[in-house]
């Protein structure tokens, strides 16, 4: 039995293959019909949703109860932390940038809380002790949901106090290095507090400093030292009853 094999072709001789045909370039949609005018951006400023409806158009008593998960909270404050820390020449700085950023929220939370108060109960501080129990009471439980922990007056000086705060909420999710032991990311609210006490028009410099102890080490005091005139007019008003 013998096998056929079909001879392979040389691979050296040229392949005869048909011709392919001619290719027609079509032009693209875009190139058909050129494009028009471009449309000019929105207009600076705020931006109305299809309702026509924004955040001013809100009943101020709506988010009355809402909260802010503090995952969103740690994430937004360690942002305002980095923003901050850029180009600080030392700890004290970092905390008055701090401080800085949160005093125009004071003008802002004083009015809103009295609002939202009930009628009467409630009235606008215009001394020294009614300020400082709408600071501990009313607006710690509106920014931490419970109220500050101590409230005190210092036995040196008449127009200094001392608001303290065990654990304070916006230290929880912040890691301090050790070469930064002395930071207290506190000043945030140390500068609302002094936005709160401009916005009553009884002046006054808001400080955080930290007070650890064995049971509460992350334990901060905020020192209120109010003006000379403040301390004066409530002196006077004493006086006049």
């Amino acid at each position: 039995m013998s096998i056929t094999a079909n001879p392979i072709p040389n691979s050296s001789n040229p392949l005869h293959l048909p011709p392919a045909p001619p290719t027609t370039l079509q032009p693209s949609p875009q190139q058909q019909h050129p494009p028009g005018p471009t449309p000019p951006p929105p207009p600076p400023g705020l931006r109305t949703p299809s309702n026509r409806k924004t955040i001013y158009d809100r009943h101020l008593n709506r988010t009355r109860t809402s909260e802010l998960s503090r995952a969103s909270f740690a994430y937004l404050f360690s942002e305002i932390v980095t923003y901050a820390q850029r180009r600080v020449t030392g700890i004290q700085d970092l905390e008055r940038r701090l401080s800085a950023q949160a005093s125009p929220l004071g003008p802002r939370l004083l009015p809103l809380l009295l609002y939202r108060s009930p009628p009467r109960s409630t009235p606008r501080p215009h001394r020294i002790l009614a300020l400082l129990t709408f600071i501990t009471q009313p607006l710690w439980r509106h920014l931490f949901a419970r109220p500050a922990d101590s409230l005190e007056k210092s036995t040196a000086n008449d127009n200094e106090y001392m608001i303290a705060d065990n654990e304070p909420l916006v230290n929880t999710y912040v890691s301090v290095p050790k070469e930064m032991s002395q930071l207290n990311c506190a000043a945030f609210v140390a500068g609302v507090l002094e936005g709160v006490c401009e916005a009553a028009g009884l002046g006054a410099q808001v400080t955080a400093h930290n007070a650890g102890t064995e049971l509460w080490p992350g334990r901060t005091v905020f020192l209120v030292r109010f003006e000379g005139g403040v301390v004066e007019r409530e002196g006077a008003v004493e006086r006049g009853r």
